[in-house]
């Protein structure tokens, strides 16, 4: 076991942040076989005793999808919309998934606002732990269909640093569909012990059609889990087994410490 990755079989309070590239098919509808498989995965570190948190993307995703639109709208209430349909969608996918293996999922919707406001944070904070303690999975996203600010300036991958720092997780795992953090001719920095400039340059915005975000803003939600002394890994979410693999030491994806 790398020595770097000790620090992630410790953990048992973890949230991961599921990214659209990894729940959407090449189509555009929610790929419901890798939702199932994430959530087995869950379901094998909760033997583990570890509890988890998710931070799901989609929404938005899934009601394009829905709505047979082909690029991501750039009208606010196109967006709306979107996400209106696409949440509905997304939950029930994972009810599905996770019923047939005996666990329980919650919806919590956020805003920027609700983060900011100490006594709705707090209210927050209280229904997640709450909700973990009975041995449900929270299955958090932004509430993008009556939020303007979150569709214009948010991304889940910032969402997932405040749940995390919201919860004093012992871990925070972004999965997308890339390998980790990428420099030079594609290779992988399995380990970051320092956000320098030169890391920075490497950090680009999302060249997606269906989704926010990009390296620039997995950055920032780094230095936000760093801040608060835990670590911090973007993996792939198609990798098999991603899950189990990175909290048993696997040297996969990228930690940041």
């Amino acid at each position: 076991m790398h020595t770097d990755r000790n620090i992630l079989t410790k953990a048992r309070l973890i949230v991961v942040k599921l990214g659209t590239g990894i729940l959407s098919t090449h189509a555009g509808g929610l790929d419901t076989r890798r939702i199932a498989r994430l959530a087995s995965q869950v379901a094998t570190l909760r033997k583990k005793s570890c509890h988890l948190v998710l931070v799901s993307s989609g929404a938005i995703g899934a009601g394009m999808g829905r709505l047979k639109l082909k690029k991501r709208p750039t009208r606010i209430s196109d967006l709306q919309a979107c996400a209106a349909i696409g949440q509905n969608l997304l939950m029930a996918s994972y009810e599905r998934a996770f019923t047939r293996l005996g666990i329980t999922v919650a919806q919590i919707l956020l805003t920027h606002d609700d983060m900011r406001h100490a006594e709705r944070r707090n209210n927050a904070r209280h229904t997640l732990l709450n909700l973990i303690r009975r041995g449900v999975v929270p299955v958090v996203n932004e509430n993008d269909a009556v939020s303007f600010a979150e569709i214009k300036f948010g991304d889940n991958d910032q969402l997932a640093a405040m749940v995390h720092e919201l919860i004093h997780a012992h871990a925070c795992v972004i999965l997308s569909n890339i390998d980790g953090f990428i420099v030079g001719s594609n290779r992988v920095l399995p380990t970051i012990k320092k956000i320098t400039a030169e890391i920075e340059r490497h950090a680009g915005d999302s060249n997606s059609h269906r989704s926010v975000g990009g390296m620039r803003s997995k950055l920032l939600a780094a230095r936000r889990v760093l801040a608060t002394g835990r670590p911090f890994v973007i993996a792939n979410g198609q990798t098999p087994n991603i899950l189990p693999r990175l909290f048993s030491g696997a040297p996969l994806g990228t930690i940041f410490l």
